[in-house]
């Protein structure tokens, strides 16, 4: 698994990419991060992550469609692709085998 670690909001970002779906652009990605964790981020930061998970073949982009109201610029829509999806499943299963792991003990008397 080495080389394929993700960072939280490395993480967050592929979440909310998946999230969406068909609707996964920047500014959509930045505003429903903040919303499901109460974190504020830029959108210079989103971009930069997004970036970085393409390179790594974890998403992929498509230009959409223009509209008017974001003054005729079409938008990059982001998608995860299976290698993406494969690498947050092993995320995931790292994660739960470690709090399995936690003896009940170590959680009573916190």
């Amino acid at each position: 698994m080495k080389g394929t670690n993700l960072g939280e909001l490395q993480e967050l970002v592929m979440l909310t990419v998946g999230m969406l779906y068909d609707d996964a652009y920047g500014v959509s990605i930045k505003d429903e991060i903040e919303k499901q964790s109460g974190r504020r981020v830029t959108l210079s930061t989103i971009h930069a992550a997004l970036n970085r998970l393409e390179d790594k073949g974890y998403l992929n982009s498509r230009m959409g469609g223009a509209s008017e109201e974001r003054g005729g610029r079409p938008k990059r829509l982001f998608r995860v692709t299976a290698y993406g999806k494969q690498v947050l499943e092993e995320s995931r299963q790292m994660r739960n085998r470690m709090w399995d792991l936690i003896p009940r003990i170590a959680w009573r008397n916190i």
